[in-house]
């Protein structure tokens, strides 16, 4: 009688192995601007300065210029 162990299917193959290192990297950047992006749109609505909130809409936008340039 085989075990529990041997009837259960072996893991999936780690899929960022098959990705090469340079969409790992886009990857990895991606997620970091949009990170950043998200941190910016909260202090956005928490903000009642109206000087930072400048600066955080142009921050907000140049983080949307840096994702467009990365889906290019």
């Amino acid at each position: 009688m085989e075990s529990a162990a041997s009837l259960a299917p072996a893991p999936p193959e780690d899929d960022k192995s098959k990705i090469d290192p340079a969409m790992q990297e886009r990857q990895r950047k991606r997620q970091g601007i949009q990170l950043a992006r998200k941190r910016i749109l909260q202090q956005l609505e928490a903000s009642g300065n109206e000087r930072y909130t400048q600066m955080l809409r142009t921050s907000l936008a140049d983080l949307d210029s840096q994702l467009s340039k990365l889906d290019s």
